[in-house]
């Protein structure tokens, strides 16, 4: 089993995560994902979807005191993400199942924040070579709403949703919120200056009535075009990828728990 597998470096090897070699990979996305949560010690945390565990565990290594779950589907990256979360130090309560029929074990459950960062192709795409990449890489038949639905009733009065997912797809998001949730921020992140945003993190606070705030861009490299062998991330993504720094959205303080 494990020659299927790579046991890769996250937040500048601060943590190290067991991936299939050939399914889908974490990358940047749930390092980013983490980033944007502002938990504080004590506070419980629900990852939807949590794959191999990167986002939750990026979280629990950034802030030491979580209490932190996950929900997963498939049974490989379930047990990828137990066995991460062991060989890390970290407790991660894994939920085997799905999100849109949840385990009771997490139904009778409430959370400070629920995080995700839903797959991201629509049906009719390519498909992945791999099926496990493909099924986590894939909307299915489970829409995008119905991922906003199940954080918001995974949250408590006030709790705070955040998401990661492709800069097209803002307004499903916005939409499935609702009145449901307010203080809704975005955060686009862009490749370059000057170039459309490919993703935006999105955060909104259950019951919340503030203004919705569209954030400056964060952008991942610098120059217009990469021109050299090697990373040229820019500095504000290098203190979120390598040095575990946090993005400090709008509206954080009031939902800090």
């Amino acid at each position: 089993m494990t020659e299927a597998l790579t046991r890769d470096a996250f937040l500048d090897g601060r943590l190290m995560l067991w991936q299939p070699r050939d399914g889908y990979r974490a990358a940047t996305d749930p390092v980013l994902l983490a980033a944007a949560v502002p938990a504080v010690a004590g506070a419980r945390v629900l990852d939807l979807g949590c794959g191999v565990g990167a986002a939750g565990l990026c979280l629990a290594t950034r802030v030491p005191g979580l209490e932190v779950h996950g929900l997963e589907l498939q049974p490989l990256y379930a047990d990828l993400a137990r066995r991460n979360a062991a060989e890390a130090g970290l407790e991660l309560t894994l939920h085997d199942g799905d999100l849109a029929d949840p385990p009771a074990s997490l139904r009778t459950l409430s959370f400070d924040h629920v995080i995700s960062n839903p797959p991201y192709f629509a049906p009719g795409s390519p498909a992945a070579s791999d099926p496990g990449r493909d099924r986590a890489n894939r909307e299915s038949a489970t829409p995008l709403a119905l991922w906003v639905d199940a954080a918001l009733r995974r949250l408590r009065p006030g709790g705070r949703l955040t998401f990661i997912q492709r800069a097209e797809r803002l307004p499903e998001i916005l939409g499935a919120l609702g009145t449901r949730a307010g203080h809704a921020c975005v955060l686009p992140v862009t490749a370059r200056e000057g170039r459309a945003a490919g993703r935006v993190i999105v955060t909104a606070r259950k019951g919340g009535r503030g203004p919705f705030r569209l954030l400056a861009p964060l952008v991942m490299h610098d120059g217009a075009r990469h021109l050299r062998d090697g990373a040229d991330f820019s500095a504000a993504a290098l203190a979120v990828l390598r040095d575990a720094a946090p993005l400090d959205l709008p509206e954080s303080d009031a939902a800090r728990r």
